[in-house]
């Protein structure tokens, strides 16, 4: 009973949110380097060049879904606060961070290679400093027995391949991310075993997460079978140059249940989860499901594929499924049904749950629903590689953080979470809370936002020394993880 003995707990970052040091050691731009700061309910701005030399913004919200006009490139404005710049300056604090982690007793640490920090221009060229910077990185993570899992691509397209190329828009990218994973799954063999190819792949869209400038349906699902195809490709090549390389997929999983037992909102709740779902029935099952061809059908949209494409899906299926679990929501056919924020979408407000401060639904049995839903749908491996609560911390006067709202939340979804493992019979490789230390908030650019076990002291402001100081949090993980799961 209980969770496995190498059962991987640990916690969760991502580069362009928590790395910083957008210009240093030969790193090339990137996309979301172009995005302001912004706030709750408060827009970040993507900024630009228009071919005339003229600068220019354009707003995103929160699911990050903008798009820049035609003829123009990513710009950065001087004198103007780009959060990931800096962001919470793992770049330059490593070795602290990932002693804290160790101290937690962290036994795996999920992160992500910046893209252009391997290859700045993202094509056929190889930054030796950055790879030598992860490198040192898993190595250090290695000294304390932590096992590193890897997000190849999360949310940060080279803006060079943006700029030049329209992203994933153009088939040639496929080739680029084949050149970039086969020189890390080369030089990381033996320190990294765990991978997972792009983040939350069925959120991806726009300019900031693809590169495309074009956002209907018909660039963005063609844009899409070309990330399918890189990723079934790097599969197959990771399990080549390593076979004990586990390489997964990852997606944002918000369970949509039905707002009442009538029959039109049960369906509506099928077709929301069918968003989810049609990404992991093309990864773990290799193949187009019948329900997306009929939509495609119906809205016109014709995908370019070349031949081999298809057997390329049905052979380059992923070893697991990574997932973030946040929230769920209602489907209703009613208008008037109240709306609230979600994670990279407006959800239905469900009348029997709480909201965070940011409006996000609060829903731990929702977390075992979604395991059973999709070990029995896929029986495949999970992991929990996403999950936590944004919250605005207040350091108190002897310099202490009660963040005693973020252990019930991280409490009880563990708890949930572990009758899927006991009693549903779940196979759950591991749960690593998302931003274990603080870091910027993807959807809002804010650093009040947090998440961390670990506060730092960078503000939205951009000022701050970016000194670590522990939350309560941090020795109730801590002991979380010495009992595995079994006091909580």
């Amino acid at each position: 009973m209980g969770f496995a003995k190498n059962f991987l707990w640990g916690g969760a970052t991502a580069a362009n949110q928590y790395e910083g040091g957008y210009n240093e050691g030969g790193r090339g731009l990137s996309t979301m380097d172009a995005i302001t700061g912004g706030g709750y309910k408060k827009p970040r701005l993507m900024t630009y060049k228009n071919a005339d030399g003229t600068i220019g913004s354009s707003p995103i919200d929160s699911s990050l879904t903008g798009t820049l006009p035609e003829n123009t490139t990513g710009y950065i404005l001087p004198d103007t606060y780009y959060p990931s710049h800096n962001a919470t300056d793992f770049y330059h604090h490593y070795k602290e961070d990932i002693a804290l982690f160790a101290e937690m007793g962290f036994r795996c640490f999920r992160m992500s290679v910046s893209w252009s920090r391997i290859c700045p221009k993202g094509m056929y060229e190889v930054n030796e400093e950055g790879l030598k910077f992860y490198e040192d990185v898993f190595d250090e993570l290695n000294k304390y027995g932590i096992e590193p899992v890897v997000t190849i691509n999360h949310f940060d397209m080279p803006m060079y391949l943006a700029d030049h190329y329209n992203g994933w828009g153009s088939r040639e990218v496929i080739d680029f991310f084949l050149f970039y994973a086969k020189t890390i799954f080369e030089r990381y063999k033996g320190k990294v075993r765990y991978w997972m190819t792009f983040n939350e792949i069925n959120v991806l869209s726009g300019w900031p997460q693809t590169g495309i400038h074009e956002n209907d349906p018909q660039h963005l699902y063609q844009a899409h079978h070309h990330i399918f195809v890189a990723s079934a490709k790097t599969v197959i090549l990771g399990h080549e140059i390593d076979p004990s390389n586990m390489i997964g997929m990852m997606v944002s999983y918000t369970p949509g249940y039905p707002m009442t037992c009538k029959p039109e909102d049960v369906y509506e709740a099928i077709c929301f989860n069918r968003q989810k779902e049609f990404y992991m029935d093309v990864q773990v099952r290799g193949y187009y499901p019948n329900y997306k061809l009929k939509e495609f059908e119906r809205e016109g949209i014709q995908i370019e594929m070349e031949e081999g494409d298809l057997d390329l899906l049905k052979k380059g299926t992923v070893d697991y499924i990574g997932f973030s679990y946040y929230m769920s929501t209602v489907c209703s056919t009613d208008p008037n049904v109240e709306r609230t924020e979600g994670n990279q979408f407006l959800a239905c407000k469900n009348p029997y749950l709480e909201t965070s401060d940011w409006g996000w639904t609060v829903d731990p049995e929702g977390l075992r629903i979604v395991l059973c839903q999709m070990y029995e749908r896929y029986h495949l491996p999970l992991f929990v590689v996403e999950n936590g609560l944004g919250a605005a911390d207040t350091i108190e006067a002897d310099g202490s953080i009660q963040d005693d709202y973020r252990i019930g939340y991280l409490r009880n979804h563990i708890a949930a979470m572990k009758k899927a493992v006991e009693i549903d019979g779940v196979d759950l490789l591991g749960y690593t809370p998302w931003g274990c230390i603080d870091i910027v908030s993807a959807g809002t650019g804010e650093m009040k936002k947090r998440y961390g076990f670990i506060f730092v002291e960078r503000y939205d402001d951009g000022t701050g020394d970016y000194s670590r100081r522990k939350k309560k949090s941090f020795d109730w993980y801590r002991h979380v993880i010495e009992t595995n799961g079994e006091e909580l």
